[in-house]
């Protein structure tokens, strides 16, 4: 039986002694006054300003909402407001508890928030959205990757292969695999360009260098790089600290996990230049038997910032290896193995990746209308995955058979590497116009991919004619994506704010040679996209507003679905109509959302032989859906931030394989697509700078396949409930720290034995003359009870 808690009691000790000094460090004891406030451009919020106090250390940034707040001795202060285009200073006596509004509006341009202005959305744009800034992820970030990070926001259900959050984690939104959700990283595209998915694996604790992010559920607004068919995550990376800073923060928790961070900023050096980085490492042998994860990770980046100028080149990346778990359990090894039975067992069954990102960001205000922003990356990635292999054919490996003492040899054990190589090229170039009433933002990205696939035998216990590293399959693919688009946003009047968003898309991607299962593949197709979008936002009271939208989205096949004969283009027609109510104690967003397909890709639930998804052409097929989600201050102590999401996820259409033959199974359940998903999260602080949370996180019956389950009831995923406490807690001491935050997680308090993934599979067969249909299933168990806690010194 698995050892599910294996905590080193050194370091446990060490850590319980150093949390006792710790606590005896004196604090300030004196009387603190809330200085809090709300910094805008005029009309909107502006998030992302950083407020600093002249002459002192202590700052903070302004949330999505443009609010901000920061506790200070009673006194006279002037507080410097900057990270835009001309920094503003503000003197208050602070003699009690106090609120300010800060007006940004002679002096605006938040040169941090350009690099991701082409692709997000305000508060009060007609498209359905959710946003997380760094303080919010701060309480969590204990190690785990961001799907994890962004769990409880509406319509969203992730899952983990190792079953903690470590290592492989993926994400759903709206029943849309990760494959299906855009994500760029300061306007730049990450998805993988052939199998567009997304892999946190290779960035692992990345959450320690976003500044914030934003979700937009739908087509959303255009983005770069492949299209957003369930939702766009885009997220914005470190911003420009004023002042310098270190910080050293070290997390230990169950399953052997432990995760040690360095960072640091110089802060502005002459008041333009910073250079800030970290430096992460985490380990975790992972819920599921041998499930571990190996990870390390960086983020450096060099700035040059004045009144109307911000030069970034960072480079950020991460090197994994994680021994696989990828195929799951099925039903009977759970019941006489174990939920964390890994069927694996070769000592190296192992992924090994290793990914580099370099970005250059230029972001120019050229005066008080107009502003450019010039982006420029190079990807590289390399890895394979490694596999022992037993009794296997020589003539797949294209060995030739051997003679030993009179007996024919054409099998043997052996150990293979299946190897990808590949460069990401990215241009994007934009320009926004503002006035008063108007900002139109246009421009254009460019991308351009190329990957070599190809396998080669590392060990052979015979190993015939061939010599080590011998290529047995090899085929090469390139891809180049390009768009152009234009996105306005008009105030009608005081009232009325009318949205327009037009993108031209244009792909071509080619691939020749050989597939990992030895057949060829000889691909070149041109795609071309139009992809309209427009909405209008009605201000009804300074309490309510209501928006419309309508969006429509194309989608080439990936290289899987290539594989499998497919080649047709998806289309997408996204209908949103919501309303959004907001007062100082309550702010309630509501939204109904229709999207039709025409030849969806949908999972089929079953998996290729590297545990990627297989899809197929569903016809048509929709995706019906009401979303709530609020945000209610109970009182000064209470906070409670709940959402659900009810919705109807149909084949119209759907054509199968029926006991040998196909079958019109006419209206079935789309995949993977549960009728409710429930988070909620009830915060209480019981004292200034403690804070529990307790996260609840619901999700109701999901069908791993589209059958409708004719052949048997194994494609079902059962609903589960499961709730997390989070700790948070910030000792300001009077000296060497800054402050000290301790933070504690405990995942799954209840214990619950659930499963959030897995795959489903059918096959014909042929008994006495006649055909019948078979199935297959494996489950994703998720991890019971645990826990991680943590320490995080900033000075």
């Amino acid at each position: 039986m698995k050892q599910y808690l294996k905590p080193n009691f050194k370091k446990v000790k060490h850590l319980v002694a150093f949390l006792i000094i710790t606590f005896s460090i004196n604090v300030n004891a004196q009387e603190l006054f809330t200085l809090s406030g709300k910094v805008t451009d005029g009309n909107n919020p502006l998030p992302g300003a950083s407020i600093l106090v002249k002459g002192t250390t202590q700052g903070v940034t302004s949330d999505f909402d443009g609010n901000f707040s920061i506790s200070l001795k009673k006194g006279n202060y002037t507080l410097i407001v900057s990270a835009i285009s001309k920094p503003k200073e503000v003197v208050i006596n602070l003699t009690k508890n106090t609120f300010i509004s800060i007006n940004m509006a002679d002096s605006f341009v938040n040169l941090d928030e350009v690099l991701v202005s082409a692709v997000r959305v305000k508060a009060t744009s007609p498209v359905t959205h959710s946003n997380i800034n760094k303080e919010d992820l701060e309480k969590r970030n204990l190690g785990q990757d961001i799907p994890i990070m962004v769990n409880y926001l509406p319509s969203v259900v992730t899952t983990s292969d190792a079953g903690a959050g470590i290592g492989y984690t993926g994400i759903r939104v709206r029943g849309s695999d990760a494959s299906r959700v855009n994500v760029t990283i300061n306007g730049i595209p990450y998805n993988d360009a052939e199998s567009q998915g997304t892999f946190w694996v290779n960035m692992p604790d990345f959450t320690s260098s976003v500044e914030n992010l934003q979700l937009q559920r739908g087509v959303g607004t255009s983005t770069n790089g492949s299209g957003a068919f369930g939702a766009s995550l885009n997220l914005l990376t470190d911003a420009i600290s004023e002042k310098a800073y270190g910080e050293i923060s070290s997390s230990i928790g169950s399953y052997n996990t432990y995760k040690n961070t360095v960072k640091f900023s110089t802060g502005k050096i002459n008041d333009h230049i910073e250079i800030s980085g970290r430096l992460s490492k985490i380990d975790s042998d992972g819920y599921i038997d041998r499930a571990w994860s190996d990870l390390k990770s960086y983020f450096l980046q060099a700035a040059y910032v004045d009144d109307n100028t911000l030069i970034k080149a960072l480079t950020f990346g991460g090197h994994e290896k994680t021994y696989q778990a990828w195929y799951g359990v099925t039903t009977e090894e759970m019941e006489t193995l174990g939920r964390t039975y890994n069927p694996y067992s070769y000592e190296n069954e192992i992924d090994y990746y290793k990914q580099d990102h370099f970005q250059l960001h230029w972001n120019e205000r050229l005066n008080n209308n107009w502003s450019t922003n010039i982006g420029l990356n190079y990807t590289k990635g390399s890895g394979y995955f490694e596999q022992f292999k037993d009794d296997e054919d020589f003539s797949f490996y294209n060995l030739t058979p051997i003679t030993l003492g009179g007996e024919t040899i054409d099998k043997t054990d052996l150990i293979r590497r299946r190897w990808l190589d590949n460069d990401f090229y990215v241009l994007n170039a934009n320009a926004t116009y503002k006035n008063e009433n108007l900002e139109f933002i246009f421009g254009t990205s460019f991308s351009n991919y190329k990957g070599d696939h190809y396998g080669e035998i590392i060990w052979a216990e015979f190993a015939s004619n061939s010599d080590i590293r011998d290529r047995y399959y090899e085929s090469d693919a390139k891809k180049n994506d390009m768009n152009v688009f234009g996105k306005l946003t008009y105030n009608l009047d005081e009232k009325w704010t009318l949205f327009t968003d037009i993108q031209g898309r244009f792909v071509n991607y080619e691939t020749g040679g050989l597939t990992s299962d030895k057949n060829p593949i000889d691909v070149d197709k041109n795609y071309s996209f139009f992809n309209p979008k427009a909405g209008i936002t009605f201000k009804a009271s300074d309490l309510n507003s209501f928006y419309a939208s309508y969006a429509k989205a194309h989608r080439e096949p990936n290289r899987n679905d290539f594989e499998n004969g497919v080649n047709k283009a998806e289309k997408l027609n996204d209908y949103e109509l919501g309303w959004r109510y907001k007062n100082g104690a309550t702010k309630i967003n509501t939204n109904v959302y229709y999207m039709y397909y025409k030849d969806q890709l949908v999972l089929t639930g079953a998996l290729d032989d590297v545990g990627a998804p297989i899809r197929a052409t569903s016809g048509k097929s929709y995706r019906l859906g009401l979303e709530i989600d609020a945000q209610i201050k109970v009182s000064n102590k209470f906070l409670v931030q709940p959402n659900i999401a009810l919705s109807s996820n149909k084949n119209i259409d759907f054509v199968a394989s029926v006991n040998g033959s196909l079958t019109d199974l006419g209206k079935t359940d789309l995949s993977f697509s549960p009728e409710i998903v429930f988070g909620n999260a009830l915060t209480y602080i019981p004292a200034k700078n403690l804070q529990l949370s307790v996260l609840s996180k619901f999700v109701g019956e999901q069908k791993m396949g589209n059958l409708g389950s004719v052949i048997s009831n194994n494609d079902i995923l059962e609903s589960y409930f499961v709730n997390d406490l989070n700790i948070s807690y910030k000792i300001i001491p009077t000296k060497i720290f800054e402050s000290i935050t301790l933070s504690a997680l405990i995942n799954n308090v209840l214990n619950e034995k659930y499963i959030s993934n897995g795959y489903y599979g059918t096959y014909d067969y042929e008994y006495e003359g006649d055909t019948y249909s078979g199935d297959y299933a494996g489950y994703y168990p998720q991890a019971t009870r645990n826990f991680l806690v943590g320490v995080s010194l900033k000075f």
